[in-house]
């Protein structure tokens, strides 16, 4: 695992999930406040309640939150372990991964134009003006959302095993809004009161098992082509809503090996994160802890002509919500 020995996080204070560096005696994990370059363990703390993971603290968000800042603000020096001398893994530990497809704006429009048969007669900027007007028609309807499995969360800098199955592994970088309490039909003007934070999320996709050509009316596979082990890496740290109340205000930016493969703002999303949060809350309770993700901006691989390799490093940034640096390997036979 990657040492890092800051992230760069927006408000005074982030949540993570940490344990002690290989070699030490007691490795657990145990939930942790960050600032910057330190770490204070939460797993001790009676005000608390001696929380064992985030999901205890999200589970009692409202409540403990202003505890948490006043931690934050009056915890002495002595009591903060530098982060270089610890681990990171996913902030989160979710029950439920709720997934949004194609919901930017000019992804949608890439999409369009990569899957076009010149045979029907349009030029490509016909494509594109049509399926650019296709947009508000889409606000008409609800969001498209699948679930994901929780089992293919992985640590922001963990290696991503690329299957040796798999023939077209890409990237997805996204935005998740981490729940912060149990929610049932709620109303879009009400939907961020019940988002505890922000973490950044790589959907990885195969691509060749999105569409089962065996069965074209029975859809998407999702659960096919999205949950593969470490196919979520995670994190770094969960950053309060209260830090970043609108989540508009975020840059999305993945490079691999360097260069720059996705870079968009969030005002690119069709449906935004509370319509998105609402209608998850209408067809299923939200849960503490559940991902809700938010769909990638343009420039995925498949795209770019350019799908992940053994040997790849992908590094991924939302402005405020810190970096993850995942190298890709092969899985062994």
């Amino acid at each position: 695992m990657r040492m890092v020995s800051s992230i760069a996080h927006a408000g005074d204070w982030a949540l993570g999930t940490f344990s002690r560096r290989s070699g030490q005696v007691d490795r657990a994990a145990f939930p942790g406040l960050i600032r910057t370059d330190r770490v204070l363990g939460l797993s001790a703390r009676d005000a608390l309640g001696n929380p064992a993971s985030t999901l205890e603290l999200l589970e009692r968000w409202d409540s403990v939150l202003p505890v948490l800042d006043a931690l934050a603000e009056t915890s002495p020096p002595g009591d903060w372990i530098p982060l270089e001398e610890l681990d990171v893994a996913s902030p989160v530990a979710p029950r439920q991964v709720f997934q949004c497809g194609a919901n930017y704006r000019t992804h949608v429009i890439d999409l369009a134009v990569e899957h076009h048969d010149p045979a029907d007669g349009r030029t490509v900027e016909q494509v594109r003006a049509e399926a650019a007007a296709e947009m508000d028609a889409r606000l008409e309807h609800p969001p498209y959302v699948f679930l994901g499995l929780p089992s293919a969360v992985s640590g922001p800098f963990d290696d991503v095993v690329l299957p040796r199955d798999g023939e077209q592994p890409d990237w997805e970088l996204e935005l998740a809004a981490v729940i912060g309490r149990p929610a049932r039909r709620l109303e879009v003007s009400e939907a961020l009161d019940a988002v505890a934070g922000w973490v950044i999320v790589n959907d990885l996709t195969l691509r060749e098992r999105v569409l089962r050509r065996d069965m074209p009316l029975l859809g998407s596979d999702w659960v096919a082509s999205k949950n593969f082990p470490t196919a979520l890496p995670t994190g770094p740290v969960v950053v309060p809503r209260t830090s970043v109340p609108d989540p508009s205000t975020f840059q999305l930016t993945l490079r691999l090996n360097g260069r720059t493969m996705q870079d968009e703002s969030a005002k690119d999303m069709i449906f935004d994160v509370a319509r998105i949060v609402a209608h998850c809350s209408q067809v299923a309770t939200l849960l503490p802890g559940d991902l809700v993700l938010t769909g990638s901006p343009a420039g995925n691989g498949l795209v770019h002509g350019r799908l992940l390799r053994p040997g790849d490093v992908m590094d991924a940034t939302i402005t405020g919500l810190g970096a993850q640096r995942t190298p890709c390997v092969a899985e062994a036979s």
